[in-house]
């Protein structure tokens, strides 16, 4: 066979194997006392769980994921009314009229028909337990002086799988809440500036709850190498980086 004719079939099965890879998500697959969580990382804020043969999506956006391609949810939760976080075309995608939708007040003004959770709140949706933390800036504002999130705007949500406890932190920093909760094993804290945390500010505030798992996510182009040094020395605590 010409040489030619080697490269060209060569050509053909790299573009086979791009092609193939393109929009699948890395995956992750924690036990629980009532079978396996499946963790699929979407991008940036985004995430879906897959727990006892339904589907919870955390903050649906259309530019992270083709959600006609997607899996309908059973839950969706919204962390707050920011399009990175909010999108209406997302959610009219996987939403069907059994789908559970938690969010906040504020998100009522571009979508209806959902659970208001305030911060503090603890429901149970879809079988869930859910509790409503704190998502706020403490110290990141606008140049006007207006915190980037400001307090009572939006949450973070602790969803019991079995007895696994997760943490999504939604866009906050280390606040007093987020440091005081307990019992978590899994958390998705958010490190990428001005709006949310620094690697410090995420590594202050797991020493002070300890998750055993701790995934960064909406970290846009912050170093991860940084958190995995800061946490290094800290027993009880994983650090897992993916792609997001």
């Amino acid at each position: 066979m010409h040489k030619y004719s080697h490269f060209v079939i060569a050509l053909v099965f790299i573009l086979i194997a791009t092609v193939a890879a393109h929009g699948e998500y890395e995956e992750d697959i924690i036990s629980t006392s009532k079978g396996d969580l499946k963790i699929t990382f979407i991008g940036h804020g985004t995430l879906m769980f897959t727990f006892s043969g339904k589907v919870i999506h955390v903050d649906p956006v259309s530019r992270e994921a083709d959600y006609s391609k997607l899996p309908k949810a059973d839950l969706i939760l919204v962390t707050h009314d920011h399009g990175d976080h909010l999108d209406t075309k997302a959610i009219n995608i996987i939403r069907q009229e059994k789908t559970g939708l938690v969010l906040t007040e504020k998100c009522t003004e571009k979508v209806k028909g959902g659970v208001i959770m305030k911060n503090g709140d603890v429901k149970t949706v879809q079988g869930f337990k859910i509790e409503a933390v704190p998502a706020y800036n403490i110290v990141h504002k606008r140049g006007s002086g207006v915190p980037f999130h400001p307090k009572g705007m939006g949450n973070g949500y602790v969803i019991a799988f079995a007895d696994k406890r997760v943490y999504v932190a939604g866009d906050t920093e280390n606040t007093p809440e987020m440091k005081e909760l307990k019992d978590i094993d899994i958390a998705f804290l958010p490190m990428n500036l001005p709006y949310t945390m620094t690697p410090e500010m995420v590594a202050d505030a797991a020493k002070a709850f300890k998750p055993k798992i701790l995934y960064p996510y909406h970290y846009g182009n912050t170093d991860t190498s940084r958190i995995v040094e800061l946490l290094k020395d800290i027993e009880g605590i994983e650090v897992r980086i993916r792609k997001m």
